[in-house]
């Protein structure tokens, strides 16, 4: 049975996942752990302030670790949980679909002006 917050699974994961970026991140970091900065470069057109909201917002959902390594200066590594893991295989087949399609999509919206 569904949580009270939510419909159903499907409803619980998009609002995980929901938006441009965080899918992207779960990505990134699919691939490596990755200090802050490195996840900005990688992230072309990301703002500084969306990608700390987002990497809260994964992070207190259960699917980004955030581990603080004690120097000077400080040394933030981002990492996928297993829950994060197991978020980022879910999604795999979808980046597939999208990858299949990514030339047609562009042509329709091209077409249909928007």
């Amino acid at each position: 049975m569904p949580g009270p917050d939510f419909l159903c699974g499907l409803d619980a994961a998009v609002s995980v996942v929901g938006g441009k970026w965080k899918a992207l991140i779960l990505w990134a970091l699919s691939r490596r752990p990755h200090r802050f900065a490195e996840l900005r470069r990688e992230l072309v057109g990301i703002s500084e302030k969306v990608l700390i909201q987002q990497l809260r917002e994964l992070e207190r959902d259960g699917v980004v670790h955030r581990e603080v390594h004690e120097q000077v200066p400080p040394k933030v590594v981002y990492s996928l949980t297993s829950d994060g893991v197991a978020l980022e295989r879910a999604l795999a087949p979808l980046g597939d679909w999208g990858e299949e399609r990514m030339d047609r999509i562009a042509e329709l919206r091209q077409v249909q002006g928007g």
